[in-house]
């Protein structure tokens, strides 16, 4: 069996790419229209398999003993199309522009019983398939597979056969992909001899219809909601619970400050018309309640290094999803498109470092920063350094397991040069011109030379258990409201 068009030598294609984007301004994965003559060729590319329950646990697809050509050829990818685990290779299926196709075979297969084992395997931890047609994904299961009673109990497995695709066209524009196995008897895997061979026969049919949409993005079936479980009510619901317990956790701890304000406040007006008469010459006199501290409020941290680094990672972060958000919304890219996303939001990703290392630098020379160079170096790396490590990880078990998660070296390569050659010099820069436009920190009070003696805190007001705690709240549910509020008064 012959490759051709192996995907590590696709990367080598990306860079030049990546910079004409970077010079042009056009945003990645926008939607390429495609228009189709009656009989044009229509190429259905085969993408890769994996466990329904777990779509990040892809395969590419001829890894199955299932009908592949001599040659295979795989179709040039985008970096964010690779990003997201795609391997899409040409099929052996002939569809062509409206024109019906009748069960029409499509090869002969004889399986050893080995094959026949790994399709079994594939079945019963229910294996999906996903084909690309004109940029559309058709998603469906390999096999079918039933279990019924405890005594007698039956386990019957069986493989799809004969496919049917449906395909839904406005114009001479391909509109809607699907495919079906509804009125499809599946072939039995079962009571196979060790060393006995078994004889398929693949057969397909294709029905073409006209659709009155005119747009996709108009036609919601064909995106992963349609095929995989339905949980945007489940993360709604989340997304509400969270939002209401920290408004809530946040008005508490409002009124709590106000009442304590409102007294400390009454008091201090108490103390001065008491004392009036006094030389006031103790400029620490009557200080109490929240006026002890307002003294070393505003003291340098010991790290102010890393207080900045995270100031100007998290600015870069805003600016990316805002950036990503903005571009959906202007329709700069399609984000029903394989990668689309991954690729826009690494090309933000790069062009925001600027934003990262002029926050931090600023924000670092302004609270009496010295080591500039080293706090570029630890923005830059903050995020960077942390993930690759974390990838470099969960990329190992990808590759060692054959998964098309697994991204090749060049690809690895082509990241790393655009962080060196994009990211990297964008932090340097953004941190000089931060430097050189930060100015003195004006603090609103006067911080004292010596600062005040913090007194031991018990175990449970420690920075681990606030840290714990303080993450773990917004999680929960409502029944914790009682008690905060309790707790509170």
């Amino acid at each position: 069996m012959t490759v051709i068009g192996n995907p590590r030598s696709w990367s080598c294609q990306w860079l030049p790419i990546l910079i004409l984007l970077l010079g042009t301004g056009h945003g990645p994965g926008v939607e390429g229209v495609t228009h189709y003559k009656a009989g044009d060729p229509v190429i259905l590319y085969v993408n890769k398999v994996g466990p329904y329950h777990n779509p990040q646990e892809t395969y590419h697809y001829y890894q199955l003993p299932v009908c592949c050509p001599e040659k295979i050829r795989h179709k040039s990818l985008s970096l964010g199309e690779v990003l997201d685990g795609d391997r899409m290779a040409e099929s052996l299926y002939e569809i062509r522009f409206r024109e019906n196709v009748e069960k029409r075979i499509l090869c002969h297969m004889q399986l050893s019983s080995a094959q026949v084992e790994q399709l079994r395997q594939a079945i019963e931890e229910l294996y999906y398939f996903e084909f690309v047609v004109d940029d559309l994904p058709i998603r469906g299961f390999v096999g079918y597979m039933e279990e019924s009673g405890f005594l007698p109990h039956s386990h019957k497995i069986g493989l799809w056969t004969h496919l049917d695709f449906h395909l839904e066209f406005h114009g001479d524009r391909i509109i809607f992909a699907n495919v079906s196995v509804r009125d499809v008897k599946p072939h039995s895997l079962d009571g196979l001899r060790p060393d006995e061979f078994l004889g398929l026969t693949h057969t397909y049919s294709v029905r073409w219809s006209e659709t009155s949409v005119e747009r996709r993005s108009d036609r919601r079936r064909g995106d992963d909601g349609g095929f995989f479980p339905r949980t945007l009510e489940i993360h709604w619901l989340s997304i509400i619970n969270s939002m209401v317990l920290v408004f809530l956790l946040v008005g508490f701890v409002a009124v709590i400050l106000m009442r304590v304000l409102r007294n400390d406040l009454a008091r201090y007006n108490l103390d001065e018309e008491t004392t009036s008469a006094g030389s006031g010459d103790d400029f620490d006199q009557g200080d109490n309640g929240w006026k002890i501290i307002h003294t070393d409020v505003f003291r340098f941290p010991p790290y102010r290094g890393l207080l900045c680094a995270v100031l100007g990672v998290g600015a870069q972060f805003l600016a990316l999803g805002t950036g990503i958000i903005v571009m959906a919304l202007l329709g700069m890219f399609n984000v029903h498109r394989h990668g689309a996303i991954n690729s826009a939001a690494i090309l933000l990703y790069a062009l925001t470092c600027c934003i990262s290392g002029y926050v931090s630098s600023h924000f670092y020379r302004q609270i009496g920063g010295e080591r500039w160079v080293w706090n570029i170096i630890l923005t830059t790396s903050l995020f960077s350094v942390p993930f690759f490590l974390t990838w470099s990880v969960v990329n190992s078990v990808h590759w060692a397991n054959g998964s098309t998660q697994a991204l090749p070296a060049t690809t690895i390569l082509l990241l790393l040069t655009v962080w060196l050659l994009v990211g990297f010099p964008l932090t340097v820069i953004g941190g000089i011109f931060g430097k050189n436009n930060a100015s003195p920190f004006d603090a609103p009070c006067r911080t004292k030379n010596i600062a005040r003696e913090i007194p031991p805190q018990p175990w449970y007001k420690s920075t681990v258990i606030h840290m714990t705690v303080g993450g773990f709240l917004p999680f929960r549910y409502p029944p914790f409201i009682p008690w905060l509020s309790l707790s509170g008064s």
